[in-house]
């Protein structure tokens, strides 16, 4: 199976590129609210406007059809489904290139965060076994959030939209990320004009496009994934340092547009700040993957998920939300049996 996972990767370009973009936005939101001085109102008002004109209300309501009553992230165990899309337009339509599903446990204060494979064959209600990006083409975020419930068998409680400009946006105005860079490499841009960016050994201050080609090299990179790993690791410890700078203050009104403009969310302003007591375990997000195999049906490449890895996700995702419990077996501590609250 490790060979097929490298051959999926190596197909996956975009979407392990923008899995980043996402964890690394959602850690920027939450941060900018811990920004202190003078400066708080003003930024305040900001998001508020931004999250007002990022609305999206889905066909469902304001609760999963798994609940049996809408949830309020102040108070409860969450869900949110973030979804990273190839579109240049504004509209954020057309297939999801990325899909990451986080969990909130609220009297932890923990997260987990799950990478669901954009080339997963799975059941599309309604259309059938397809890939799991296609979901969006067909009916939007209402029948991508059906499909992804129907998979794991947990709530889709909220949910964030977005495009690839919005990385990169974020980087350059927040006037670039310092890293210190390990070696020299050649790279493709956002454009996959391949070699395009180069990036020098040392202390660098990366733009947006140069960040975004820093963190989804793996190539070239002598320690594979481990290595573009850590280089992840490092532009969004940059992106937080920034985002909490007084320096970057005068750029955030741009910053909020540059959001509106490519981003969509059933979020309201104050379930974002309900979000900040987690603040103090963001660089501790328990990451999670569902295990499958390189597949060829009529010719059309898939990722066929492992059935046994699809169910102990779903079962670690419910306990972390609260809907199962793990109770360990007094004659054997390492089985667990599972009890429906």
């Amino acid at each position: 199976m490790g060979n097929s996972r490298k051959e999926y990767k190596n197909q996956q370009k975009k979407g392990s590129k923008l899995r980043r973009v996402l964890k690394g936005l959602m850690i920027f939101t939450i941060v900018t609210l811990l920004i202190a001085g003078s400066a708080v109102g003003y930024m305040y008002y900001q998001l508020a406007d931004v999250t007002s004109g990022a609305q999206q209300v889905l066909e469902r309501g304001d609760r999963s059809e798994i609940r049996t009553q809408a949830v309020n992230p102040s108070k409860d165990n969450i869900s949110i489904l973030f979804l990273g899309l190839d579109d240049r337009s504004g509209q954020l339509r057309g297939r999801t290139d990325a899909m990451l599903l986080a969990t909130f446990n609220e009297k932890e204060g923990s997260i987990k965060m799950l990478n669901i494979p954009r080339d997963s064959r799975v059941e599309i209600p309604g259309r059938g076994l397809d890939k799991i990006n296609h979901a969006h083409a067909f009916g939007g975020i209402d029948l991508t959030i059906d499909t992804v419930e129907k998979l794991l068998n947990i709530p889709v409680d909220y949910f964030v939209s977005l495009n690839f400009d919005a990385f990169m946006e974020i980087v350059d105005t927040l006037g670039g990320v310092e890293v210190e860079v390990p070696f020299t490499f050649s790279e493709m841009d956002s454009n996959d004009r391949r070699g395009a960016i180069t990036i020098y050994e040392g202390t660098q201050t990366l733009n947006g496009e140069e960040a975004l080609a820093y963190v989804r090299m793996r190539k070239q990179d002598p320690r594979g994934d481990l290595g573009r790993g850590e280089r992840q690791k490092q532009v969004l410890e940059s992106i937080i340092r920034q985002g909490a700078s007084f320096s970057s203050i005068t750029n955030f009104s741009s910053l909020m547009d540059s959001l509106e403009n490519h981003l969509k969310t059933n979020l309201s302003f104050g379930n974002i700040l309900a979000l900040h007591g987690y603040a103090p375990n963001l660089g501790n997000i328990e990451s999670l993957s569902l295990d499958g195999t390189d597949s060829r049906i009529n010719g059309i490449y898939y990722y066929s998920l492992d059935e046994e890895s699809i169910a102990d996700i779903s079962f670690r995702l419910r306990v972390h939300l609260g809907l199962e419990r793990a109770v360990v077996v007094a004659d054997e501590e390492d089985d667990l049996e599972t009890a429906n609250q």
